[in-house]
C-alpha cells in the first residue's frame, strides 16, 4: 500500500478534477458540454463502447483518471463523451499486445461514467471516469470504429447478515490501520473509510487502493458473492498491513539504532573528558598502553617499529566503536607477537644428533648420514645459505617424523605447513588487510605459533600444491624457499619484510613429477626408499607395538606379539614400502586383545603367527609367482610406483591371425612402444632362437598386463616384455623365481633405469629368489639393503641374449605353425 501512496494523491487531484467538471473548465482542457456531436451512428440501448486497458482496473464507485493511446480506445472514449453514455472498461489478459482483439480481453469490467475528456498540451489524451457497475460482455458488435460490445449488468447483492457485518467491520479496521501506517495519510481516504456504509462499496475501494497484481484485483472483480469477496480482499489486505508493520517496525529500530550510537558516541567523548580531568584512563586507553609496552619489550625491527608507533597513535585517536579499529588492533597484535629476533636453537651437536636419529628411526642409514652432514654444515658455518631439503618416498617410511627428530636434535620448535590442496596463493602471501577477515599466510602463521625465527618448518605434501583462478601457490613459495631471497619475505597482512633465512625449511613429497622445475631445483633431494623385512621387524619391535600398546590401553604383561607373528604380518598381511599398514595390522591385533581382556582383567594374552588367520582373517598376500609363471609366455616384470616397488607379471599368448600385436591392460605409450621394440627383437633373433618366421605371418600375438584398472607406462619393462615373447614363441618356460628389469634398444642392447632399490625390495618381499638388472645400473649398488644383497642373487645383463638365456628353462612344448 505503500507504493500506492502517489496513486491516492492523484485520486484527490481527481476529485477536484470532478469539481471542475460540475462547476467550469479548465485551460487547455475540452469539457463534454462542448464536445462536437459528429451524428455517427448511435449503438443499441445494452450496448457500450469498449475501453481495453493494460495495468490498470476501474472499480464502481471509484473515480479513476485513465490515459489513452490507441486510435481505437480515442475513438471509444471520444464517443462516450459526446453522447454522455456509458463507457466499459475491460482488462486486457497480456499488457504487451498494442491493438489486443475480443479473445485478449477479460470477460467482467466495470460500466463507467465519463466525468471528463482531457486533451493535453503535449497531444495526450485522458479520461476521467467514475465507475458505476460491474458487467459481463455478452457479444462484440462490429460496423463501429471503436470496440464495442452488448453487456449484462451485474446487480451487487445485498450487504446484510451478521457474517457480512464482521467482516465489513474488520476490513474497515484493517484498511484504517494500515492506511495510519503510511508516512502522509491522506485525511479524505481515511474519513470516508468511516463514513461508507456500504460492504461492496467498501470492498471495492480498498481493492483499488490496494498494492496488488492487476491479475489479482481483476479476481476480486469477478467475484460477485459478497461474502467470498470480501475474504478475498481481507485476505490480500492482511498480507500488505503486515508487511507495512514490519517496514514500520524495521524503520524505527533503525532510527533507534542511529539515535543510540550518537548518543553513545556522545557519552563516551564526555567520558573522556571527565576521566581526563580525573587522571584516569578509560579501556581503549588501558588496550592501547599494553600494546606499547608489548611493542616495547618485543625489540622490533627499527623500521617495523617505526611503523607500529605511526599505528599506535593512530589508533590512539580512533573511537572504539569505529569499524576500523579492531582492524588496526588485530593487525598490530600479529606485528608485535611476531618473533622477529627470537632464537631458541642450542648449538648443535652431532653425536646427540645421530643418538637422537638413531633411537627414532631404525634403517635409513644414508638419510641419517645426509642429515647429520646437513647438521655439521650449520654448525661450522651458522650464517651460510644451508641448502632446502625434500624428502621423497612412499607414504609410511618416515618423512614427518624425520623432520620431528632434527627438530629434537637441534633442540628447535618443530612447525608443520600442510600444502596439500592449498590451490590460493594467498595462503602463502596472505590476504591484504582491506579484505574482511584477512589473516597473514600460513608461513607467518606456523613462526608465530612456533615463537622463534629459527624452528624447524615442515612443509608436508609439497607434490600436491593446487593452482587455482586465485593464482599458483608454488610460484608463491618460490621466495620463501630461496635463501637468497628469503631474509626479506614479504607477507601481504604484515606489508613488512621478515627474515625467514633462519627458518630451516624441510620439505616432503612422494613424487618429484608434479612439483614445478623451478620449485624442484631449489631443493636438495633426499630419498626414502622403503624398508626390507628385517627393518620393518625391528621398527615394529622398538616403536609400532608400543604406540599401539599405549593407544588401545594394553600393557606389555597383558599381551604379547610374538616374532613369528610379526613377520606373518610382514609378509602375508602387508606389501608395502613402510610400516604404515604394519601399525593398522598390529593395532588390530590389540584391540582384539583389548577386548579379551577388559571381560576378563586377569587374562594374559599371547599372539602367535597361528592365531592371526582366526583375527584378521586369511592371508592377503602370498607368494604367486610359481604358479603364474607355469606356463610358456609368462615373464614377471618388476615396476616403480608412487608408493613403493612392486612385481609385474607380463603374459603373452598366440592366436590364429595375420601377424598384429594386440596389447591390453591400460598401458601408456611408452610401454606399448616397448612391446613393439621387443617383438621387433625377436623377430630379428628367430634364428637364434630356433622360431620358424611363419609364426609371425599366421598369427597374432596379444601381451596382457593384468590388474587392468591400473595405468602402467614406462620403457623399464622391455626385458620381461622380451623374455616373455621369447618363452611365447619358443616353448620355453621362464624361471618362477627370476624378476627383471631394464629398457632394451633395436640393437638387442640393455639401458639402464630408474627406481632400482624400491624394485629390488619388492622382489625380496615377493620371496623370489633372483633379480636381473641392467649391467649399467652397477652404480646403485651401495642403494641396495644389505640383507636384499645377500638374499638375492644379482645378474647384470648387458644384452637381451643374456637375459634370454638366464630366463629360459628347457623346452617343454613344439611350437607349431598354425
Amino acid at each position: 500500500m505503500t507504493e500506492h501512496l502517489p496513486e491516492l494523491r492523484n485520486n484527490g487531484h481527481a476529485a477536484e478534477a470532478l469539481s471542475a467538471a460540475d462547476g467550469g473548465q479548465s485551460r487547455g482542457e475540452q469539457s463534454t458540454a462542448n464536445a462536437p456531436d459528429g451524428g455517427e451512428q448511435r449503438l443499441p440501448a445494452d450496448a457500450v463502447a469498449i475501453l481495453p486497458v493494460r495495468n490498470t482496473l476501474l472499480f464502481p464507485t471509484i473515480v479513476q483518471p485513465l490515459g489513452i493511446g490507441r486510435e481505437r480506445s480515442i475513438a471509444a472514449a471520444q464517443y462516450a463523451a459526446r453522447t454522455q453514455s456509458p463507457i466499459g472498461v475491460l482488462l486486457q489478459r497480456d499488457p504487451d499486445l498494442a491493438e489486443p482483439g475480443r479473445a485478449d480481453l477479460y470477460e467482467i469490467g466495470t460500466v463507467g461514467h465519463v466525468l471528463r475528456y482531457l486533451t493535453a498540451q503535449d497531444g495526450g489524451h485522458h479520461l476521467i471516469a467514475r465507475g458505476e457497475q460491474r458487467f459481463r460482455v455478452v457479444e462484440f458488435l462490429d460496423g463501429y470504429p471503436f470496440l464495442a460490445a452488448r453487456i449484462e449488468r451485474i446487480e451487487e447483492p445485498e450487504g446484510k447478515g451478521p457474517e457480512i457485518e464482521a467482516r465489513t467491520h474488520q476490513l474497515r479496521e484493517r484498511a484504517t490501520e494500515a492506511l495510519r501506517l503510511l508516512p502522509e495519510p491522506p485525511a479524505e481516504l481515511l474519513g470516508a473509510m468511516q463514513t461508507i456504509a456500504e460492504p461492496t462499496a467498501l470492498a471495492d475501494i480498498v481493492t483499488s487502493f490496494l498494492d496488488l497484481k492487476v491479475t489479482e484485483k481483476q479476481q476480486i472483480l469477478e467475484t460477485f458473492d459478497l461474502k467470498a469477496r470480501l475474504d478475498k480482499v481481507l485476505w490480500f489486505l492482511a498480507y500488505r498491513l503486515e508487511v507495512l508493520r514490519l517496514s514500520h517496525d524495521i524503520g524505527q529500530q533503525t532510527r533507534a539504532t542511529m539515535e543510540g550510537r550518537q548518543r553513545e558516541h556522545l557519552l563516551r567523548e564526555q567520558m573522556r573528558a571527565i576521566q581526563k580531568e580525573l587522571g584516569e584512563a578509560d579501556e581503549q586507553s588501558t588496550e592501547v598502553a599494553e600494546l606499547k609496552e608489548q611493542a616495547a619489550k618485543a625489540n622490533l625491527p627499527e623500521e617495523v617499529a617505526k611503523f607500529v608507533d605511526k599505528e599506535l597513535k593512530r589508533l590512539a585517536r580512533m573511537s572504539e566503536g569505529a569499524a576500523e579499529y579492531s582492524l588496526v588492533r588485530t593487525h598490530l597484535e600479529w606485528l608485535i607477537e611476531l618473533p622477529w629476533n627470537v632464537e631458541t636453537g642450542a648449538p648443535i651437536d652431532i653425536a646427540e644428533a645421530r643418538k637422537v636419529l638413531d633411537e627414532d628411526h631404525c634403517g635409513l642409514e644414508k638419510v641419517k648420514r645426509r642429515i647429520l652432514e646437513y647438521l655439521a654444515v650449520r654448525k661450522l658455518n651458522p650464517t651460510g645459505n644451508a641448502p632446502i631439503l625434500c624428502f621423497v618416498g612412499p607414504p609410511g617410511v618416515g618423512k614427518t617424523s624425520l623432520g620431528q627428530s632434527i627438530a629434537r636434535a637441534m633442540n628447535r620448535k618443530f612447525v608443520r605447513v600442510s600444502l596439500g590442496g592449498v590451490h590460493d596463493e594467498a595462503e602463502i602471501r596472505g590476504h591484504r588487510r582491506t579484505y574482511v577477515g584477512a589473516l597473514p599466510g600460513n608461513i607467518i602463521q606456523a613462526i608465530r605459533k612456533a615463537g622463534s625465527r629459527d624452528c624447524i618448518m615442515m612443509l608436508d605434501e609439497i607434490d600436491k600444491l593446487g593452482r587455482g583462478i586465485q593464482g599458483d601457490p608454488s610460484a608463491a613459495l618460490l621466495e620463501v624457499l630461496d635463501p637468497a631471497q628469503n631474509s626479506t619475505f614479504r607477507d601481504n597482512y604484515l606489508a613488512q619484510p621478515f627474515d625467514l633465512s633462519q627458518v630451516m625449511f624441510i620439505a616432503t613429497a612422494n613424487m618429484l613429477d608434479t612439483i614445478p622445475g623451478p620449485l624442484l631445483d631449489r631443493m636438495e633431494i633426499i630419498r626414502l626408499s622403503g624398508y626390507t623385512g628385517a627393518e620393518k621387524l625391528e621398527i615394529a619391535r622398538r616403536y609400532l607395538i608400543q604406540r599401539q600398546r599405549e593407544a588401545n590401553g594394553v600393557t606389555e604383561e597383558q599381551c604379547e606379539i610374538t616374532e613369528a607373528a610379526l613377520l606373518s604380518l610382514i609378509r602375508t598381511y602387508t606389501r608395502e614400502a613402510g610400516v604404515r599398514n604394519l601399525e593398522r595390522e598390529i593395532g588390530a591385533l590389540l584391540r582384539h586383545a583389548a577386548m579379551r581382556i577388559a571381560e576378563n582383567p586377569t587374562l594374559k594374552i599371547r599372539i602367535d603367527a597361528d592365531d592371526i588367520p582366526a583375527i584378521l582373517g586369511p592371508p592377503r598376500f602370498e607368494a604367486e609367482q610359481a604358479q603364474r609363471t607355469s606356463m610358456t609366455g609368462v615373464a614377471t616384470g618388476l615396476a616403480w610406483t608412487p608408493v613403493g616397488g612392486d612385481i609385474l607379471f607380463i603374459e603373452a599368448t598366440r592366436i590364429p591371425g595375420n601377424g598384429r600385436l594386440i596389447l591390453t591392460g591400460q598401458l601408456g605409450d611408452v610401454m606399448k612402444e616397448s612391446a613393439q621394440a621387443a617383438l621387433s627383437l625377436v623377430k630379428s633373433k628367430y634364428e637364434t632362437l630356433g622360431i620358424k618366421p611363419e609364426i609371425f605371418e599366421k598369427n597374432d600375438i596379444h601381451v596382457h598386463f593384468p590388474a587392468g584398472a591400473i595405468p602402467k607406462d614406462g620403457p623399464s619393462a622391455g626385458v620381461a616384455l622380451t623374455v616373455a615373447l621369447a618363452s611365447l614363441l619358443t616353448g620355453r618356460v621362464v624361471n618362477s623365481e627370476i624378476a627383471m628389469t631394464g629398457e632394451i634398444s633395436l640393437r638387442g642392447l640393455v639401458l639402464p633405469v630408474g627406481g632400482i632399490k624400491e624394485k629390488v625390495l619388492a622382489a625380496l618381499h615377493a620371496g623370489l629368489k633372483k633379480v636381473m638388472l641392467p649391467a649399467r645400473n652397477r652404480r646403485d649398488w651401495d642403494d641396495i639393503p644389505e640383507e636384499a644383497q645377500k638374499g638375492l642373487e644379482f645378474v647384470w645383463l648387458e644384452t637381451v641374449d643374456q637375459a634370454i638365456g638366464a630366463a629360459l628353462a628347457e623346452r617343454v612344448e613344439d611350437v607349431e605353425v598354425s
